[in-house]
């Protein structure tokens, strides 16, 4: 999801509801619906999404919808029973292919289509999904997601979606599963007039008024996550800038509702900022085909391919607020920041399955360090990070469960971003981190992905056999702890409260003198140490406090 804090109410359960949470983490029952929803299905294995066209008429006196969605697809294998996915309350009133009505039936908010035509490999097909109802309202967006219906202080229509975890299908039908992306698409936005809909990649046309109505066309020319699709609707006011990318001239465009026009003017221009670090740290933005889009909307943001959204009441920090707890998350506006990191890791590198989540997350939240090294130097950025480290909980493993839409612990955000400074310490060379940062957007771009995928290119990229260390921090809660003790002018050592195997160097001042590496594995180790002075563990490594042994351990 965009980002994690949900400050107090976030506060009031780490504090209060901790135990409990603890008790019930390992608990939790998945349903027929969560595997529909969550595993690649034999019925959406067969095909391979190649386009959407989109048409959505907003009814704005009802808050309905009523559309179609013609969904092009190329047959990998023949067969001839297709899933499509749309969330209640909404219904599909009728499915055709080469304009024939298709029978289909419904199994929670799947849709299984018993198509007529024989499926041969190779050839290129498509069906049309009509649909209609009340979308989902979002009770609290973006965690809770779907619709978002707000007036302005002009009583005008304020209206946007958002939908990673409750899933594109809450608004419009479509495959909904992360692994499988069209190679473009096209959308279109029927609403009354004077309102305006914004929505991903460039527009196309905008129709004449008709019955006081007007169509927007948006067309998209990059693959897209379904979740990425956005729909936003107001009085915007917009205007346009060209930024001077790593690839050429990339269009700017920003939208905002009339009375925050000045206070927009000012706080957007952080958006050029932010590109310049990110091209620097991760490579040539994504989407330059599509443009990048800010847009105002009543929630307070989401990191929507190539139509970024914003809620952040024109101001710095999170909210006002420095998650960080150092200063530095005050020089910078959290959600353009965060948001717009999510071009490079959610929109162009994209997990698989929902229990990969930490791809997305982690190295966005990192992003926020790296944004405030490149503008304010590194150690502005190595505080920044070492300073979320009080919001993490080191409750549940990060990775979640498979097949069933379920993400891991929360902690993908702020213990994500330690595992990452983590590694880079290993590293220990800036420009080699650099490019493997690049690296991974260069190799996996336009992709989904596996963590395994990601797991091993970092191995391979930094020489350094990383298993261990992901399998200790994303698959196991545990924080590790470096034990110590002297014996005969020796000082040993080794790891403990960590996963078999668990051998991750650490850099330690040893005898109060010098840093360097230590290489621990489970097993004792000695060095030679006549004085009794503890090793200083260096702080940039996310693990626990050193940790005398106990006697005869």
């Amino acid at each position: 999801m965009a980002f994690f804090p949900k400050l107090p109410t976030y506060l009031f359960l780490f504090l209060v509801g901790f135990g409990a949470h603890q008790a019930t983490a390992q608990r939790q029952i998945f349903t027929h619906d969560d595997t529909l929803r969550g595993s690649i299905t034999p019925e959406r294995a067969w095909w391979d999404l190649t386009f959407y066209r989109l048409r959505v008429d907003v009814n704005i006196e009802d808050s309905t919808l009523r559309g179609q969605n013609e969904v092009q697809y190329r047959v990998l294998t023949p067969h001839q029973t297709l899933q499509i996915d749309l969330q209640r309350p909404l219904k599909i009133t009728k499915i055709t292919q080469d304009g024939q009505p298709l029978k289909f039936k419904r199994d929670g908010d799947a849709f299984f289509v018993e198509l007529t035509k024989k499926q041969e490999t190779g050839k290129r097909e498509a069906i049309v999904v009509f649909y209609e109802g009340r979308p989902h309202v979002a009770k609290r967006p973006p965690w809770d997601g779907g619709f978002t219906w707000k007036y302005d202080s002009r009583t005008d229509l304020f209206a946007a979606t958002s939908c990673q975890e409750l899933g594109a299908s809450a608004w419009w039908p479509c495959k909904d599963h992360m692994y499988d992306e069209c190679d473009s698409m096209s959308f279109s936005a029927t609403l009354p007039v004077p309102y305006m809909a914004v929505a991903n990649g460039r527009l196309r046309y905008v129709s004449k008024d008709y019955n006081r109505q007007r169509t927007f066309e948006w067309f998209v020319k990059n693959p897209i996550n379904n979740y990425g699709v956005n729909l936003n609707m107001g009085s915007y006011v917009h205007w346009s800038e060209v930024y001077q990318g790593e690839k050429g001239p990339l269009d700017m465009d920003f939208y905002c509702l009339p009375e925050n026009v000045e206070k927009a003017k000012v706080q957007f221009k952080q958006a050029h900022l932010m590109m310049k670090a990110f091209e620097h740290w991760f490579g040539p933005y994504p989407f330059y085909e599509d443009g990048y889009k800010l847009v105002e909307v009543p929630y307070l943001g989401m990191e929507h391919q190539s139509s970024v959204t914003y809620g952040n009441g024109f101001q710095n920090g999170y909210l006002g607020r420095d998650l960080s707890g150092t200063g530095w998350g005050l020089k910078w506006d959290f959600i353009i920041v965060h948001e717009s990191g999510h071009e490079w890791f959610a929109n162009n590198i994209t997990y698989r399955d929902i229990a990969d989540m930490w791809i997305h997350e982690s190295f966005t939240n990192y992003s926020e360090s790296l944004f405030t090294e490149y503008h304010y130097g590194k150690e502005a950025g190595a505080a920044y990070v070492l300073g979320c480290r009080k919001l993490i909980r080191n409750d549940k493993p990060i990775i979640g469960t498979y097949h069933v839409n379920s993400k891991g612990s929360g902690d993908m955000y702020y213990k994500g971003g330690n595992i990452l400074h983590t590694i880079r310490q290993l590293v220990n060379d800036d420009e080699k981190w650099r490019q493997v940062l690049r690296g991974l957007n260069k190799t996996f771009y336009h992709q989904t992905v596996t963590s395994q995928q990601i797991e091993d290119f970092m191995s391979q990229q930094t020489g350094i056999d990383l298993s261990k260390v992901f399998d200790q921090y994303l698959r196991d809660a545990r924080l590790p702890a470096l034990e110590y003790k002297f014996e005969n002018n020796q000082m040993a050592y080794r790891w403990t409260n960590c996963v078999p195997g668990f051998d991750m160097p650490i850099r330690c001042k040893m005898a109060g003198k010098k840093w360097q590496l230590l290489y621990p594995s489970t097993n004792w180790k000695t060095t030679p140490q006549k004085n009794k002075i503890a090793p200083e563990i260096d702080v940039h490594f996310y693990v626990q406090p050193l940790a005398v042994a106990k006697t005869g351990s």
